[in-house]
């Protein structure tokens, strides 16, 4: 046997696995499981950019690995349509086309993503739990899972070496709206027959007892809406179809009109309308053009906008930029949801302009307006319990999560050296018996999706943004008629200086550049980018000696 194919065969039999994002960050999942010459990708998400990434519009996993396998990957399962999870699918088949299996609302949810991204060749299947699908080695099988969205799956996946469990993103509810809980009986037989490996979400195993039912939320929208008269408009997320079948259902019980508002709930409302996945009853959704014939007491508006975001529909309600709702005292504004980590600000802003304008707002630390998708410590501890996995791997959260769910699966009796406690682009080979995690690591930063640039901007330009936007900026323009200047030189400046204070300053400023050039000249200095470098240090020299600033200084020098 050739040298080439030992390595072959001594690599096929040992199973990677391999997360790519996910971990130690909240968003952006993405993980691999890796057996000879089989890739099996489970999600595929964006993450939301944080403060110091000035005008970057999402973050995307790093495919570089999956483009230069890409012959090798056998298909793409995705576990529930949230943007953490399916977010960055449209970059990744820019790049590679892959098969993806979902369950028909995710694959509704894929198909609205793909066609904003202009994608029309892609391969979508259509999967529901209980089906099994064989991805070359990999057998998954998809079990039904309860979540804040509907037809959200964990999967079993059979390798040549053992059984592989990923929960997805999930909570333990026993009372879900569309009355279909976890097959409990379905996870203990995966126990039972033996389970290699466990990889399980962890974003709220910092929190003690267990999550409450999405019938918290129900009980306290037929509080509010029994008693009151008011005009309600209620943010939500768009992908929470649960959240908004109870809006409804509480609307309609109380002989309210629904109106929606925002691209994304639209969109969302049509598809899973379409899909049947919502039961709106005849009359009751109203478009929002009209609803000035409706009476106050009579109307709900749901709408996207519940974390503050700047462009959504509430906060151009709250700002008197919505074309068809402005909002008027008395109004009574419900957030069912609570603030994703980073967006407390731009919450608490939307707030404060919906209370300036006389709102009534109500929100979770008032009410039970919003309920967790997420398990708590006592629900993860039931999981371990019935799936007894031989290794444990806490996934999808920060350190913290992770490593609280970890101290979990300690106080269960697992032992420490079982637990995987993994970072981004780590490699953990498998056998049957042993976990061993590789020196090897793959790329797995993130990368910066600005508009249509994907991966062009880096961390020296945002380095300069974030100087820019705390420095401020000053250009300088002259022109150079045979080695002469032409004219007196120009400045304009941009957050350096306030405007009124600007007209003196400019023209010391001006006056300065002025009279480095005609040094320049006079010493017999005809290089323009010479001029240009010494115009600069004097001015660098003076603004920081006199105002203790630094702003950008351009130099836009020329000959004519």
């Amino acid at each position: 046997m050739s040298e080439s194919n030992k390595t072959r065969t001594r690599r096929s039999r040992k199973l990677k696995v391999i997360p790519l994002g996910g971990l130690h960050e909240i968003g952006k999942n993405l993980t691999l499981l890796e057996y000879g010459n089989d890739i099996l990708i489970i999600d595929c998400g964006m993450a939301f950019p944080d403060d110091e990434m000035l005008g970057i519009d999402v973050v995307i996993p790093d495919f570089s690995y999956l483009i230069e396998n890409s012959d090798r990957i056998r298909g793409l399962v995705i576990t529930h349509p949230h943007e953490d999870h399916i977010g960055a699918v449209p970059y990744l088949l820019k790049s590679i086309n892959v098969p993806i299996y979902g369950t028909r609302l995710t694959i509704g949810f894929i198909k609205n993503k793909l066609k904003e991204h202009q994608i029309n060749n892609a391969d979508l299947n259509v999967i529901k739990p209980g089906d099994t699908v064989k991805l070359g080695v990999f057998k998954v099988e998809a079990i039904h899972m309860t979540h804040s969205v509907a037809d959200s799956l964990a999967f079993c996946v059979q390798t040549p070496l053992g059984y592989i469990f990923h929960t997805g993103d999930f909570k333990v509810d026993f009372t879900p709206v569309d009355g279909d809980p976890i097959d409990f009986a379905r996870l203990a037989t995966i126990g039972d027959r033996g389970l290699l490996l466990l990889m399980s979400d962890s974003t709220n195993a910092v929190r003690k007892g267990y999550t409450a039912s999405e019938k918290v939320v129900g009980l306290t929208l037929n509080n509010i809406f029994a008693n009151t008269k008011k005009r309600i408009i209620i943010a939500t997320f768009s992908s929470n179809v649960h959240r908004v079948q109870r809006i409804v259902d509480t609307a309609v019980a109380n002989d309210r009109k629904v109106a929606v508002s925002g691209r994304s709930m639209e969109n969302m409302v049509a598809l899973a309308k379409d899909l049947g996945y919502l039961n709106i009853p005849a009359g009751t959704l109203v478009d929002i053009q009209k609803i000035k014939n409706i009476k106050d007491s009579e109307l709900v508006i749901i709408t996207t906008g519940s974390q503050g975001e700047p462009m959504s529909a509430l906060t151009r309600m709250a700002n008197n930029m919505h074309k068809q709702v402005s909002i008027r005292p008395g109004d009574m504004v419900i957030l069912s949801s609570t603030a994703v980590p980073g967006n407390e600000k731009m919450v608490s802003n939307v707030v404060n302009a919906l209370m300036e304008k006389g709102a009534e707002v109500i929100y979770n630390d008032i009410a039970d307006t919003h309920v967790s998708g997420h398990a708590a410590a006592e629900e993860l501890k039931l999981i371990l319990t019935l799936l007894k996995p031989k290794f444990f791997m806490p996934v999808h959260g920060e350190m913290r999560h992770l490593y609280a769910h970890a101290e979990l699966a300690t106080e269960m009796g697992m032992e420490a050296h079982n637990i995987l406690k993994a970072k981004n682009g780590e490699i953990f080979e498998f056998t049957k018996n042993t976990a061993v995690k590789l020196k090897e690591t793959l790329p797995a930063g993130g990368v910066m999706v600005d508009g249509l640039g994907i991966g062009d901007v880096g961390s020296s330009v945002l380095s300069e943004r974030k100087y820019l936007s705390e420095a401020g900026l000053i250009v300088i323009a002259a022109s150079f008629e045979e080695g002469h200047l032409a004219s007196r030189p120009e400045i304009v400046s941009r957050g350096f200086v306030y405007a009124k204070q600007q007209g003196d300053i400019l023209e010391e400023l001006r006056q300065i550049a002025e009279d480095v050039i005609v040094q320049c000249i006079r010493s017999g200095v005809r290089d323009v980018d010479a001029i240009a470098e010494q115009c600069r240090a004097r001015l660098r020299n003076h603004i920081y000696r006199t105002m203790k600033r630094s702003p950008v200084i351009i130099p836009v020098f020329m000959e004519i």
